[in-house]
């Protein structure tokens, strides 16, 4: 029996998505401190810009290969044969 197990999103695409997004909000956040427009629109278009780097590196090949939730039988039904699949996706 094979064991299936859940990605979560480990990929280059993700960990360069979370890291510019986090560096994005450690932006605001000084622009909070400092009240301060400008460096607050610059956090906030980093932010977008990380969410967008991770799209397109996903899109390119770089994002995780997992499948996806939908796709397949529901999760803990049995089967036609009324064999147990619990844990299986």
């Amino acid at each position: 029996m094979e064991e299936q197990h859940e990605d979560h999103g480990h990929s280059v695409a993700a960990w360069t998505a979370v890291g510019i997004i986090l560096l994005g909000s450690a932006i605001a956040s000084v622009a909070v401190l400092l009240p301060n427009i400008v460096l607050g629109i610059v956090g906030a278009v980093v932010i977008i810009a990380g969410a967008i780097a991770g799209k397109v590196m996903s899109m390119a090949g770089y994002g995780s290969t997992g499948h996806h939730a939908q796709a397949g039988a529901v999760v803990d039904a049995p089967d036609e044969l009324g064999a147990e699949t619990l844990g299986k996706s």
